[in-house]
């Protein structure tokens, strides 16, 4: 079989190189370009990322082509329709971060209940006090789930596991779940009362945007902490502020912000076609920064070595299975 994988870096193509012996293997660091398709005119399998756009003047072609696999979540930069018609095989990494964005947030929040940026530069400036940096315990707190889905039901295996009541908000009832992971699904106005620390785990959209705003933290507990590790327009930045500010929100932890650029897919900040510039941009001009009470990471939680080890993983049994002729992840 022969197979063309594009935006593919060092460490992905040894391991391809050694997970598919005997396939005539073609690797190409940039995008697909029409420049591209003599070299790759034979091949039977593609494998790209979001930013090769698969048209049907590419596809026109590649005359033996009988499958794309996107090392995505997304593929909206693939013809579905015209790969049906042809009758290629598209497949797609339907999960590979759940875990990791979990645990990132409860880094962020054992960060602001155990004060740890602020004692790391403390130390750094050879004060060993702990004067003014004490903490809180996590145990029997109540933490809001906004969105349990795939992550969200890690995040509450995570809480429960050191002792949290948990309450969740998902749109549909779920008693077996609840039973399973040992929380209570409630509606939002109860989550937003009782929650003295709320993560947000659902996905963006024009009906989510600002869905965090100030008539939404007026509903909060006083001294509220807020987890942000999905999308940065999920929260109203202003309301935000205001509520820091007169300290109905005490601390918040966000891995995403609002300014930043618009993703569908979070493997895209490590490719070398994602404009970071402008991330920096936001970073250095965005007043958040300034505050003790933010802790801010750069949507970093996607980025774990096991979470990209599982996009590999899966783009493999794609490719084998295909082989086999038992063709998993299709889209």
């Amino acid at each position: 079989m022969k197979v063309a994988f594009f935006e593919i870096k060092d460490w992905e193509k040894e391991y391809f190189q050694k997970s598919l012996v005997g396939h005539e293997l073609l690797f190409f660091t940039n995008t697909l370009k029409t420049s591209d398709l003599t070299s790759i005119k034979d091949i039977e399998i593609l494998v790209v990322f979001i930013y090769s756009h698969i048209t049907k003047d590419i596809l026109d072609n590649l005359p033996n082509l009988k499958m794309i696999v996107t090392m995505s979540t997304g593929f909206d930069h693939i013809d579905i329709a015209e790969c049906k018609k042809k009758n290629i095989i598209v497949t797609n990494i339907p999960s590979y971060g759940e875990i990791t964005v979990a645990e990132h947030a409860f880094a962020l929040i054992f960060s602001i209940s155990r004060r740890i940026i602020e004692s790391h530069e403390r130390v750094k400036n050879g004060d060993f006090s702990p004067e003014g940096l004490t903490g809180f315990d996590l145990y029997e707190k109540t933490l809001g789930v906004v969105g349990v889905g795939t992550i969200g039901r890690h995040v509450i295996r995570i809480a429960k596991g050191i002792g949290m009541n948990v309450l969740g908000y998902k749109r549909t009832p779920d008693p077996d779940l609840e039973k399973e992971l040992g929380f209570r699904l409630v509606d939002l106005p109860e989550l937003f009362e009782k929650s003295d620390i709320i993560t947000i785990h659902i996905p963006y959209s024009q009906q989510t945007h600002h869905f965090i705003n100030s008539e939404v933290f007026s509903k909060m507990k006083n001294g509220v902490i807020i987890i942000n590790t999905s999308r940065g327009a999920i929260i109203d930045t202003t309301a935000l502020l205001q509520v820091l500010d007169s300290g109905k929100v005490a601390a918040a932890g966000l891995d995403v912000l609002e300014e930043e650029p618009i993703l569908t897919e979070e493997k895209a900040l490590l490719s070398q076609e994602f404009d970071k510039d402008a991330l920096v941009r936001t970073l250095e001009d965005h007043i958040l920064l300034n505050r003790k009470n933010v802790v801010i990471t750069p949507h970093n939680a996607f980025n774990s070595r096991e979470a990209l080890e599982r996009i590999m993983k899966t783009t493999l049994e794609n490719i084998t299975s295909y082989l086999s002729k038992n063709p998993i992840n299709t889209v």
